[in-house]
C-alpha cells in the first residue's frame, strides 16, 4: 500500500530490552508507559506483563496464570495498569504495585448478563481505557464476538453500551483501540471497517475517517495528533484529529527486518519522544528515535 505523506524524522533502531536470562517475548501485543517513563509490555508467554525502566532494564514480570491470549494494555493517570484477554474474556485492573484491584467479566464465560445478577460478561475484550472523567470504556469483539463499546463507571458498574456489528455509523467490525482528545471525544480504530470513528462520551456518533488496511493501534500525542500503527500494512503514521495523514515514518511495510512488521499492533510514544510499536507476529517491540 502506497501512502503519500511527508516523512517523519524518526529512524528504526535495534530492540534494547534487557530480559532476564532465558526469557523471551512471545506474541507482543501491547505497550504502554507510566508516569515515571517506565515501559510496560504485554505478551503471550511467561510473565505476560513485564516492566522495564526507560533504558530497557528489566524490573519485574507478573500475571502468570491469568491470561490465555493477552491483548490490550493501557496505563491510566494514576498508574493503574489495565489489561485484557480476548480468549478468557477478561479485563484486569492492577495497581502500580502489580496487585490485582478489579476484574471485569467471568473467566472463560461469554454472553450478555450473568444469570445471578448484574455482572457483565464480555465477548473478546480488545482494550480497556479510562476516560478523562474516570469512566471505563471496554472495546470488545475480536473475532466472531459482538463488536461494541461498553461503558462503566470508575467502580466497574455498568452504564451503557453502543455499537453492534455492521458497517454503518456507530457500528463496528472489531473495534480495536481507543484514545481521547483534549475535549473528551473518543477516537476508535474500527479495524475491519478500515476507519476511525469519533464519538462523544455518551456514544453519539460525530464523524469518521477512512484508513484502507487494518488500523490497529492508536496513541494520542501531547500535540493532539494521533499516532496510528497500521496493522498488516506495517506503516506508522501521524494523523490530525480529522484523520488526515500529516506524516509517515519511512520504511515500514511487511517483513522481518528492522522497521518491518508482521503486524503493527499497538503503539505508544515515550516521554523521551521515542516511539514503540508492538508486533504480535514478529514477537518484538520495534523502537524509533529521532534522526
Amino acid at each position: 500500500m502506497q501512502i503519500t505523506a511527508p516523512p517523519l524524522p524518526y529512524v528504526a533502531v535495534a530492540e534494547s530490552f534487557k530480559l532476564p536470562p532465558g526469557a523471551n517475548f512471545h506474541g507482543t501485543s501491547g505497550i504502554a508507559f507510566n508516569s515515571k517513563g517506565h515501559i510496560f509490555v504485554i505478551h503471550r508467554g511467561p510473565m505476560p506483563l513485564m516492566e522495564f525502566d526507560a533504558d530497557g532494564n528489566f524490573i519485574r514480570g507478573f500475571g502468570d496464570g491469568m491470561f490465555e491470549r493477552s491483548h490490550g494494555l493501557r496505563i491510566d493517570a494514576q498508574d493503574n495498569i489495565w489489561a485484557t484477554d480476548v480468549r478468557s474474556n477478561m479485563v484486569y485492573k492492577f495497581a502500580s504495585s502489580g496487585r490485582l484491584e478489579m476484574v471485569l467479566g467471568v473467566k472463560g464465560h461469554t454472553g450478555e448478563w450473568h444469570p445471578f445478577g448484574h455482572l457483565r460478561l464480555f465477548e473478546e475484550p480488545n482494550e480497556a481505557v479510562v476516560g478523562p472523567t474516570g469512566d471505563i470504556f471496554v472495546l470488545q469483539g475480536h473475532g466472531k464476538g459482538d463488536s461494541r463499546v461498553l461503558k462503566f463507571d470508575r467502580d466497574g458498574t455498568f452504564i451503557k453500551t453502543w455499537g453492534g456489528k455492521g458497517k454503518g455509523p456507530g457500528q463496528f467490525d472489531l473495534p480495536h483501540s481507543l484514545v481521547f482528545d483534549a475535549e473528551g471525544l473518543l477516537y476508535i480504530a474500527d479495524r475491519n471497517n478500515a476507519r476511525i470513528q469519533v464519538f462523544d462520551a455518551d456514544g453519539n456518533y460525530i464523524r469518521e475517517s477512512t484508513h484502507p488496511g487494518a488500523p490497529c493501534g492508536l496513541f494520542m500525542g501531547t500535540d493532539q495528533h494521533i499516532w496510528l500503527a497500521h496493522g498488516h500494512t506495517g506503516h506508522i503514521m501521524k494523523l490530525d484529529l480529522h484523520g488526515r495523514v500529516v506524516g509517515i515514518i519511512e520504511g515500514g511495510g511487511q517483513g522481518k527486518t528492522s522497521g518491518k512488521y508482521g503486524e503493527a499492533h499497538y503503539i505508544a510514544v515515550s516521554p523521551r519522544d521515542e516511539i514503540f510499536v508492538a508486533d504480535t507476529l514478529n514477537w518484538r517491540i520495534q523502537k524509533y528515535v529521532r534522526k
